[in-house]
């Protein structure tokens, strides 16, 4: 059961006897009749439900109805009840929502207000993505665009400032680092390790599993660094994909476009590299970039450490090279010229699950391909290399001929998976035509998916 500390709405708070994983949502609305902040979607998607959560790395916005009680120990949270003074005056934001009619129904507006007020005190100018993560289903997005637009212009109000409190035993397993988490895993092989929560939080409120026994990775610090070095770059598995996205932006842009592209970002400001890699989905996105990379996992148990390559951690739909009480540590690659092309399709651009990822890292020498890694998500039970691809391109020009060949390849390497999503056709031929974009961007005419053309 819980113990924790935290503060709400700038009174201090202490929770205890609660369940690991009982939601903040379910909390707040239930044992502190904050009905403001709302339950749409109970995973992650429609944002009603967001919180402001700062810690000593800043503010947050989150979806309090897939973050766990245990995950808000020791930092100050708000919600739409707390963004205004206590003398009532309105947070810049707030006035904004009225003065531009931004607001009819209203179930959707607390979670853009907190939403918005959190990428105000971060300083944040695009306001598309800061609210991508947002579903508004009848004043649409002009109006609320343009409040934000407003309130940019207003100081960050002093109200807001709450001190964060002294963080003690929280009543459950919060390891601060990586033995800790080792040793409690070794000791709780069948247990849960939680890290954002994004993908857990669903096991909760949507199959209403038990989790327990849980830990939470959060506080490991040794598990949220990202090492780039002279020769490899190393991600911890507790490494946000919101602290991510600036580190591959200088190394590898398109898998920092692609990370952009991950939920919305109160689902990147919790979710981890780590979890997106352990849970296995065959649509996880992060896998296939990684894969293209050559990307090396590292697993822990106890004090024993290995190392695999990435790919060969899925086995198959549901099943990953993981022993009971092991964990992954990190991921890393080598550093290496920038050759990745990563595209994603979905019926959405923002916050949705890919039909298709497809990751791309083709050399060339002297006009012809010296080495190709091709890989794919959504194309088969779980993210996979499309070698026989890659073996239809080495040593030949690179132009349509090449192109040609590796898409009829391309039927060797999957029987595409066919559901809700996307089609089994569909897939196939979004993928081959990856491969002509690949040839596309290397001679500077490949299309953007942000622009319409005749």
């Amino acid at each position: 059961m819980t113990d924790i500390t935290f503060t709400l709405n700038g009174a201090p708070v202490r929770v205890a006897g609660q369940p690991p994983t009982r939601t903040l949502l379910d909390w707040l609305r239930e044992d502190r009749k904050l009905t403001g902040t709302k339950e749409g979607c109970n995973e992650g998607d429609c944002g009603a439900c967001t919180v402001w959560v700062r810690d000593r790395a800043g503010v947050r916005a989150l979806n309090a109805c897939i973050l766990f009680l245990p995950q808000v120990h020791g930092t100050a949270v708000r919600t739409v009840e707390g963004m205004a003074a206590p003398d009532g005056t309105l947070h810049p934001v707030q006035r904004a929502m009225i003065d531009h009619h931004a607001s009819q129904c209203g179930f959707c507006t607390p979670g853009f207000v907190v939403a918005m007020a959190a990428a105000h005190a971060r300083g944040e100018a695009d306001h598309d993505t800061a609210l991508a993560g947002n579903l508004c289903r009848c004043t649409g997005y002009a109006p609320i665009v343009r409040a934000a637009e407003a309130a940019a212009r207003e100081p960050v109000p002093a109200w807001l400032d709450d001190p964060l409190p002294e963080a003690g035993d929280p009543g459950v397993a919060m390891p601060e680092t990586a033995d800790a988490l080792a040793a409690w895993f070794a000791a709780h092989p069948h247990g849960t390790l939680v890290g954002g929560g994004t993908d857990a939080g669903l096991w909760v409120t949507k199959q209403f599993r038990s989790l327990a026994p849980v830990a939470f990775t959060g506080r490991c610090a040794d598990l949220r660094r990202i090492e780039v070095g002279a020769d490899r770059v190393r991600i911890g598995a507790a490494v946000t994909l919101a602290e991510l996205e600036p580190a591959m932006a200088a190394l590898h842009p398109a898998f920092a476009a692609l990370i952009r592209r991950f939920g919305g970002p109160q689902v990147r400001a919790a979710a981890t590299i780590g979890g997106n890699i352990a849970n296995a989905s065959p649509i996880g996105d992060s896998p296939p970039p990684l894969i293209a990379l050559d990307a090396t996992l590292h697993l822990r148990r106890g004090d024993a450490r290995r190392s695999i390559p990435l790919e060969s951690f899925f086995l198959a739909y549901g099943r990953q090279d993981r022993a009971p009480g092991e964990f992954v540590e990190a991921v890393s690659f080598p550093r290496q010229p920038d050759r990745l092309r990563v595209w994603k399709v979905s019926k959405r651009f923002d916050d949705d699950i890919s039909a298709v990822c497809g990751a791309f890292r083709i050399a060339l020498d002297g006009g012809r391909v010296a080495a190709a890694r091709i890989a794919f998500g959504g194309m088969a039970g779980i993210p996979a290399r499309a070698r026989a691809a890659e073996a239809a391109l080495t040593g030949r020009v690179w132009d349509e001929t090449a192109v040609a060949a590796a898409q009829a390849a391309l039927a060797k390497d999957f029987r595409p998976i066919d559901d809700h999503r996307a089609s089994a056709a569909y897939r196939m031929a979004v993928a081959q035509a990856m491969l002509t974009r690949c040839l596309m961007a290397d001679r500077g005419s490949a299309p953007s998916v942000l622009e319409v053309s005749p």
